[in-house]
């Protein structure tokens, strides 16, 4: 029997439960920095010590996340279906999970690259990336992030899964980051669709969507044993 094709799309929601620090809440990091100065290409023009040592803190905190429930049922859900998860977040806490099929849009905490050639990634081992780190062309190391004002390079292979889901679930997103927040407006009008958050708005425009207003942990169990 073929398996069903189910997508998720998760967003800082459920990152938060493992102890990391989402953005855009009360008392989120953008409260504490100015996106302008740390998460721009301009940022990084203008001071790249201060991007640096803003990215080497939040890799730091993502190496003392572990998992939470919520990643960990994903992983149950590939007993029985073929799971694609689209992330907005950077740590890694789904590959750790066990997760296989990860794509993330915005990058990844624990990977550099060039500044000349994005094609050239590399793994950072411990938390930081120093000044005068370089590539093999010479350049210095960026986080391998994809700053405000930059172009989202997985949004059309994004597309290609949420375009062929049977369920496609969302959790822990505002869904207010575009072009990201667009990925729910792209599913076939046969798929079954779901929003885990507790402070979801309103769909109007999705009258199929079921919204399950709990944090992701529970919100995340509590559908997993539904669709298993």
């Amino acid at each position: 029997m073929t398996k069903k094709e189910l997508v998720v799309f998760t967003g800082a929601g459920i990152s938060a439960e493992s102890g990391i620090k989402t953005f855009r809440d009360s008392g989120g990091l953008w409260e504490e920095f100015d996106i302008y100065e740390v998460a721009t290409p301009e940022a990084w023009n203008k001071n790249q010590k201060l991007v640096l040592e803003f990215y080497n803190a939040r890799r730091k905190q993502v190496l003392s996340a572990i998992p939470n429930a919520a990643h960990l049922a994903l992983v149950q859900l590939e007993q029985k279906f073929n799971v694609n998860i689209i992330t907005q977040n950077i740590d890694d806490l789904h590959e750790r999970a066990g997760s296989k099929n990860v794509l993330h849009l915005h990058g990844e905490i624990n990977k550099a690259r060039s500044t000349i050639d994005p094609l050239l990634i590399y793994p950072i081992i411990g938390h930081e990336i120093k000044s005068g780190e370089i590539c093999e062309k010479g350049s210095q190391l960026r986080p391998h992030i994809v700053w405000f004002g930059e172009e989202v390079p997985e949004m059309e292979q994004a597309l290609k899964f949420v375009k062929k889901a049977d369920i496609f679930i969302v959790i822990g997103t505002s869904l207010n980051v575009f072009p990201a927040a667009s990925l729910i407006y792209n599913t076939r009008s046969s798929a079954q669709t779901y929003l885990i958050d507790p402070n979801a708005g309103n769909f109007d425009k999705l009258p199929k969507l079921k919204v399950i207003r709990e944090n992701a942990c529970k919100g995340v169990c509590i559908l997993a044993d539904l669709l298993m």
